[in-house]
């Protein structure tokens, strides 16, 4: 299905305290956090693979990024990565797996929902038994970008915005990435009221710090209970 995407307008969208939830196994990639200049990467990777053939498992696919839209410096991993490692064997609404999407909420709340869902979808799939499960870490960030906007009832929603069926939205995630569009914000499905970006371009996003590390707890059915490492506090999911 083709969109007409001049119906939907953009919108600034600028955020301070925008959420993302991430798995705490993927650590930092040092070449986004310490080389300040991204035209100096390409560089610096070649010389780096011929004694370090492992290099580029960590850092992904850097072509996927134009040079203009890199970041660099503190944080900038969070920003970078969902960009560089991709597959189709993890496609999200806006993106088939071939190119990356940057997921943001705009509070705590729809980033936590968010996850938990596709947390919980996992857990189910595989089976796994009743207990405490991964551990995620807290991404607090800014976003500043000018982005197609579905949230106005003037936009056709239908097909977009499906709990499970991501056709018509992938579709869509195709076209605008491909008219050099930033990206797109749109009413989060898992949590009433909430909103949430989609990044085509790191760029879009800016200070990443991170904030809580998080356990999430699967009772067999669903995830019932999240978990404050630093504290120790265990809240249920309602």
């Amino acid at each position: 299905m083709v969109i007409d995407i001049s119906s939907i307008p953009v919108s600034e969208v600028r955020w301070r305290g925008s959420v993302r939830i991430i798995r705490s196994i993927f650590p930092p990639i040092d070449l986004f956090e310490d080389i300040a200049d991204p035209a100096d990467w390409p560089l610096i990777i070649s010389a780096e693979q011929k004694t370090n053939p492992r290099l580029m498992e960590t850092i992904g696919n850097l072509d996927l990024v134009p040079e203009k839209r890199r970041v660099a410096g503190s944080g900038a991993s969070y920003l970078m990565a969902p960009f560089t490692h991709v597959s189709t064997d993890r496609p999200s609404r806006f993106s088939d797996g071939t190119f990356g999407v940057l997921y943001a909420g705009n509070i705590f709340e729809v980033a936590l929902f968010e996850t938990i869902y596709h947390q919980g979808q996992f857990m189910a799939r595989t089976n796994e038994p009743a207990g405490w499960t991964s551990q995620f870490r807290e991404i607090v960030l800014e976003i500043n970008a000018h982005l197609h906007d579905l949230r106005s009832n003037e936009v056709d929603q239908s097909g977009l915005l499906l709990p499970d069926d991501y056709k018509s939205s992938q579709t869509l995630g195709f076209q605008l990435r491909a008219s050099d569009s930033d990206g797109i914000v749109y009413p989060s499905v898992r949590y009433s009221g909430g909103e949430c970006v989609g990044l085509f371009h790191p760029d879009g996003a800016a200070n990443p710090i991170q904030g809580r590390h998080l356990d999430y707890h699967w009772n067999g059915t669903k995830v019932d209970l999240y978990r404050d490492a630093t504290t120790g506090q265990i809240f249920r999911i309602v």
